[in-house]
């Protein structure tokens, strides 16, 4: 019986997955409020739902408490997060919260069913930082010399990374981390917060003075952030910073010369890093013929065994073996997901991490501040080469980087980060909500301001009969300078539906 409820909750699982990612490309593109509340409220269930039959199948396959605990804890932090954003920030973006609950939902469920102590720590994490970004969307919407900061973030980052440089241990062939309360405590991935420090510090550079002078000193500051992380070897770290100086540089001037400057350095520096450091040489040759050398291409033949084994519905929990896979919990959980849970399931996450994307771009596209244009956009292009990184070295599309899944795979510093990441996106979308409702009252008040004038300036001469008591039209072309009331008021009134409209959507 327990293997027919196994079996069947493939299936359902799958399902669940393909319709709550459906629904958020939905969600994007809905303009009837009433209509996206109701899609909201769906994908609600659906992470509920989701998470009830996977632990549900879970207990049935080991009879362990562990299992319960973990339900109980994902579910409270689950209705926790909900309730806490509808009463502290009504204006936050709902879709963006359902799809990082989801993420964050599969996450604990795979850690769940590979390591039980790393669950419940990846919780404790997660509880943590999600209590820190409830402050952030307050910082956003409230303390305004932010922008003016610009080189406090670009000392902090040199500052962290630099420590990293010179007080870290290596750990598979880079320095990453350091280590605070000796061997029993804990340690922390600077790197990951600089990613933060550094959108700030571009977008503070950029914001109103994107002339060559400012580019030129952009540059050498990111470029300095990148040499330190190459001098540490954590070379996938260095390619998502380099990506997101890419991605800011060509959104504040619109010059392409700078991003295929960019590119062309990189792929000098790409062929440097392949002759200066022997673990990159070996994931070349892992990647291009990973059995070649089995000992070094372990990791990457265990995923694609795990990857392929599971078929489209995968073997169901419990039922496969992602455990054989090397960091099945970090940089593999992608493929462990995949074995267990199917193809199918690992093609809607990637859709899912897309649709994430597509939202902070069109976040980013609405802002009419350029400071917080920019760090839309740079915080999300992270985002998308780290899901890129991490999927496509795994399964060997590109070269193994070593790089977590965000808010999937285990990894205290990146979970952290990502989570505060998530909460600066929604700050942005709260501040742009403020701006919104703003304009729409001063268009509002200009229109009655302008019907009200309209009124008080009719005299007598306009009710007479005939063409002699009327006033004569007034010139409206540019070179006059003037326009009619009437005109006036129909601009008005155009300016305030497009930004209804905006606002809707």
């Amino acid at each position: 019986m327990v293997n027919v409820i196994v079996q069947l909750s493939k299936y359902l699982i799958t399902l669940l997955m393909v319709l709550f990612t459906v629904q958020s490309f939905l969600a994007l593109r809905e303009r009837d409020e009433e209509e996206r509340s109701y899609i909201l409220e769906k994908q609600i269930l659906m992470i509920l739902l989701m998470n009830f039959i996977c632990f549900f199948v879970m207990y049935l396959q080991e009879r362990e408490f562990y299992i319960i605990k973990m339900f109980l804890c994902t579910l409270g932090y689950l209705l926790g997060v909900q309730v806490v954003y509808r009463l502290l920030f009504k204006k936050a973006s709902m879709i963006l919260l359902n799809n990082m609950c989801m993420l964050l939902c599969i996450g604990l469920i795979m850690l769940t069913r590979l390591n039980a102590a790393r669950a419940e720590t990846q919780f404790k994490i997660i509880v943590i930082s999600t209590l820190l970004s409830f402050i952030v969307p307050v910082i956003i919407r409230k303390v305004k010399i932010l922008k003016d900061l610009t080189w406090l973030y670009g000392i902090a980052g040199l500052l962290m990374i630099g420590a990293v440089l010179v007080l870290a241990v290596t750990s598979r062939g880079a320095k990453l981390s350091i280590q605070f309360g000796g061997e029993n405590g804990f340690t922390f991935q600077f790197s990951e917060f600089v990613k933060i420090t550094l959108v700030f510090f571009m977008a503070g550079m950029l914001r109103e003075d994107n002339s060559f002078r400012k580019v030129v000193i952009t540059t050498v500051v990111a470029a300095l952030h990148v040499l330190i992380l190459v001098a540490s070897t954590d070379l996938g770290t260095a390619l998502v910073y380099f990506v997101a100086y890419v991605v800011v540089i060509y959104l504040a001037t619109r010059k392409p010369v700078y991003p295929l400057l960019g590119l062309g350095g990189m792929a000098v520096a790409c062929v440097a890093a392949y002759f200066l450091f022997s673990h990159v040489r070996t994931r070349v040759q892992v990647w291009r013929d990973p059995f070649s050398n089995y000992d070094a291409g372990y990791q990457v033949i265990q995923a694609l065994f795990g990857l392929s084994s599971g078929g489209w519905f995968g073997t169901g929990l419990f039922e496969g073996s992602p455990t054989s896979i090397p960091l099945a919990t970090m940089d593999a959980t992608f493929c462990a997901i995949c074995e267990e849970m199917g193809v199918i399931f690992g093609i809607c996450l990637i859709l899912l991490c897309m649709s994430m994307f597509l939202l902070i771009v069109n976040i980013s596209m609405k802002m009419n501040k350029r400071f917080y244009k920019l760090i839309a956009m740079g915080l999300g292009s992270e985002y998308a080469i780290q899901v890129f990184l991490t999927i496509g070295g795994i399964t060997k599309f590109i070269p193994l980087t070593g790089i977590t899944l965000p808010l999937v795979s285990y990894g205290g510093s990146s979970m952290l980060c990502t989570i505060l990441m998530f909460s600066i996106i929604q700050g942005l979308y709260i501040l742009r909500e403020d701006e919104g409702e703003a304009l729409a009252k001063r268009n509002k008040q200009k229109r009655k301001k302008s019907k009200t004038t309209a009124k008080t300036g009719s005299g007598p001469a306009d009710k007479t009969s005939g063409n002699a008591g009327r006033k004569k039209p007034q010139p409206t072309g540019r070179g006059t300078g003037r326009t009619d009331i009437p005109e006036e008021d129909d601009l008005g009134r155009r300016i305030e539906e497009q930004t209804e409209k905006s606002l809707r959507w």
